[in-house]
């Protein structure tokens, strides 16, 4: 029997290619792998796991029309509209109603039967729902249970007056069964003299088991009068948002920036230095993770985002040696050279992106174990998915704007989104809040300039979100200053971000005594030897307090540096592995003379030279814990910098999840749409009789028949129906126009898209892959 009109995939045949190509994008699994027909589509478009898929992205309006497209038992037979807004009730506006059920048939959840060819006799028209729509709905549509048996009192009188005069006992249990579910627990038996063996015996109840009952359809509705369907929340339920000045929201952002550059540096640092083990299990251990938070003077939750963050960056990874250990990789050299403002962006991307979710560090495992850093446990591939939502809803305010609380937040989203989650996704759009916030991506509960360009996609080759998001940021950022103030106590106070070339410059003659807004620099002999180490003179040092302080240079600051600048460098050492060479062989004299000498194994071979088997560097660590000064120096005799470089590890792929819908592009959509309606128009020719091809398993003759039919209509201009079979293993049916046939390959125009303006595209076909082949009528 033919496929009777009606059917979905007459409805989706019907539509223009608009349609189809929105339908496409908004459920974009049923354009992968690229589907040979649109009878392909309709098959895909009801299966169960793809409705479920499409239910979960509607919201708290659309779930409750198709709660009561089942209530109403669209799934099986079509039904009236109006039956539909009906069983909504007054809660919801009938534009309202219409809208969100033009919305599902949109998404090819219902389609109009009757609107796309003459029906049978006898056939309804109306409305028609996949069937998968209540597999893939609640098991109980609108809290709704079973219909009453046919001899209940609810199917031959007024399900209201019924239960209006139901005895005071029995209306609590039905009242207690329409709040929380239809389906409860009773032993109750019949003849029994209680209220719920009264209820079944009435009808009003249904007996599922011996120790299980149900609240019947008609009851329920009975008993909720003009809102058949309980309470709906029609729209979000935010309230007006709160408005900033978007230039604070930046602002205050910038400010979070900055200091997350400043603690990543802060780690990677310290991992250069001191990189931590990696456990036997992986990730990064709890005391090295407290640790860490004590040093950057933030809690472990703090701690834990940003050792996620900077391995989701690839800017620290797991070395390859026997030992391994967490260090920075390669990549984090160039990130340190960048400008702040791509700095953050580097970080922003990898946290928005990165499968993972940091408010789980500290928690339990369903095993009852602690969960740490960088460990597999925090891997969740939906990560990335809940972060682009709730940036997302944040995105619709405008400029500056937010939520007047979190809470609205949260339950906007979950009205937008019910079947996602629960309690456990309100819990994770707070985490969310709190992280962005932290990283600068969200400010004052509001999303900053930099972090829209972040979350927006890219729809030309030449459209960087990531250097729009960086260009945002930079006006936001405050100015550089270009000086410091030295203080009586040999401190120097950086009022604001300093400029690269000072920034520097501080680090070498000073210590980091406290960061934050304004930094404090401290100064000490072995600060100033620091400098000097690295090749610079005093009269760079006291040239640099003098023009970059903008108060007066202590005089306790100025005889330090002369002081240690008079030592320094009395001593030089080189490799004998090392050596030690003075022009005073007097000091050289008393260091060979001193208890670390034998330890050194210092020997002298001449009245200024002294050797070392030991390495340079511990030879001149050793003097300076004596109270030496010395000073590494180079086959020119210039000053060397022995300052341990750190650990690096060569850096990794980021994670990144792959569980989330693809986007198709405008070009991807449209070829998809041309070639459902080839494919159509395949499936749907008027052929004549099929010769087999040459599959696996034909013959020769059969073969040699399917080249000789191709030939005759490349010579006849006539169009044929083939089918085809291509490497994949996927199978198509094309209408084609043969032109030439040979050299193993039919050559001619697609047919199925050929119109008044001319033949089809050119296409070519392996005469190996043509698995049958007809002369179309």
């Amino acid at each position: 029997m033919a496929a009777r009109p009606g059917t979905l995939l007459d409805h989706l045949r019907a539509q223009d290619d608009a349609t189809l190509g929105a339908l496409l994008r908004a459920r974009p699994d049923l354009a992968l792998p690229a589907p040979a027909d649109t009878g392909v589509v309709a098959t895909r478009a009801g299966v169960r796991t793809s409705v479920g898929r499409a239910l979960e992205d509607l919201d708290a309006l659309h779930l409750a029309v198709v709660d009561a497209l089942l209530v109403a038992g669209a799934d099986q037979d079509p039904v009236a509209p109006e039956t539909v807004l009906d069983l909504l009730g007054s809660a919801v506006p009938r534009d309202a109603a219409r809208a969100a059920l033009d919305r599902l048939r949109a998404l090819a959840l219902v389609w109009d039967v009757g609107g796309t060819g003459t029906l049978d006799e006898g056939e309804e028209t109306g409305v028609r729902a996949v069937p998968a729509l209540r597999d893939a709905g609640r098991r109980h549509p609108a809290g709704l249970g079973r219909p009453a048996p046919e001899s209940s009192v609810l199917r031959t009188g007024d399900p209201a007056a019924v239960m209006a005069a139901l005895p005071a006992d029995q209306r609590a249990v039905v009242d207690a069964l329409d709040r929380d579910g239809p389906v409860g627990r009773s032993r109750a038996r019949d003849g029994d003299d209680n209220p719920v063996a009264r209820l079944l015996a009435a009808g009003v109840l249904r007996r599922i088991d011996d120790e299980t009952v149900e609240l019947t359809r008609e009851a329920g509705l009975g008993l909720r009068g003009d809102r058949p369907l309980g309470e709906i929340v029609a729209a979000d339920p935010m309230p007006a948002p709160r408005e900033h000045d978007p230039d604070t929201v930046d602002a205050t952002a910038a400010g979070e920036a900055l200091e997350t550059i400043r603690r990543a540096e802060g780690v990677i640092a310290a991992w250069s230095a001191a990189p931590p083990a990696v456990l036997r299990s992986g990730g990064l251990g709890v005391r090295d993770l407290r640790r860490l938070a004590k040093d950057l003077e933030v809690d472990e939750t703090a701690a834990g985002l940003l050792v996620e963050t900077l391995a989701a960056a690839s800017l620290v990874a797991v070395s390859e040696d026997a030992d391994a250990v967490w260090c920075p990789t390669t990549t984090a050299d160039r990130w340190l050279a960048a400008p702040p403002e791509t700095q953050w962006v580097a970080l922003a991307r990898a946290w928005l992106e990165m499968p993972r979710q940091p408010s789980a560090i500290g928690g339990r495992d369903a095993g009852d174990k602690l969960v740490g850093p960088l460990s597999d446990e925090v891997r969740r591939p939906w990560a990335p998915q809940v972060r682009r939502r709730v940036l997302e809803r944040l995105a619709e305010f405008g400029e500056g704007a937010g939520p007047p609380t979190l809470d609205d937040l949260v339950a906007s989203l979950a009205w937008r989104a019910p079947r996602r989650g629960g309690r456990v996704r309100d819990t994770l759009v707070r985490d969310v809040v709190r992280e962005a916030t932290a990283l600068g991506v969200v400010a004052l509960d509001a999303l900053t300039s930099s972090g829209r360009e972040l979350l927006r996609v890219p729809r030309r080759p030449d459209d960087d979100p990531d250097a729009a998001a960086a260009a945002a940021l930079r006006p936001a950022l405050p100015e550089p200053v270009d000086h410091v103030l030295l203080q009586a106590d040999l401190t120097a106070v950086a009022p604001g971000r300093l400029a690269p070339e000072l920034a520097a410059a501080m680090d070498r003659v000073a210590d980091v005594e406290s960061a934050g807004g304004a930094t404090v620099y401290r100064i000490s002999e072995g600060s100033i030897r620091r400098a000097l180490d690295l090749g610079w003179t005093a009269a760079d040092v006291h040239e640099l307090f003098a023009t970059r302080s903008a108060t007066p240079v202590p005089q306790g600051l100025t005889y330090l540096v002369d002081d240690v600048a008079r030592r320094h460098g009395r001593l030089r050492g080189g490799s004998a592995a090392s050596f030690l060479r003075s022009e005073d062989e007097a000091l050289l004299a008393e260091v060979v003379s001193r208890p670390e000498a034998e330890a050194l194994e210092l020997r002298r071979i001449a009245p200024t030279v002294v050797v070392s088997t030991h390495p340079l560097a511990e030879v001149l660590e050793a003097l300076r814990a004596a109270g030496l000064s010395p000073v590494a120096e180079d086959a020119e005799g210039g000053v060397l910098d022995l300052r341990p470089k750190g650990r690096r590890a060569a850096p990794r792929r980021p994670d990144r999840a792959t569980n989330g819908s693809p986007r198709l592009s405008d070009d991807q959509v449209a070829a998809l749409v041309a070639q459902l309606r080839a494919g159509d128009r395949a499936a749907t020719a008027s052929r004549g009789p099929a010769v087999s091809g040459s599959v696996p398993g034909s013959t020769r003759q059969t073969a040699s028949a399917t080249v000789a039919v191709l030939a005759d209509a490349a010579r006849t201009g006539r169009t044929v129906w083939i089918g085809y079979v291509d490497a994949q293993g996927t199978a198509s049916q094309r209408v084609v126009r043969p032109l030439r046939v040979g050299g193993g390959l039919l050559e001619g125009t697609d047919a199925a898209v050929e119109d008044d303006a001319g033949p089809g595209p050119s296409v070519s076909f392996a005469l190996h892959r043509i698995t049958s082949v007809s002369v179309l009528n």
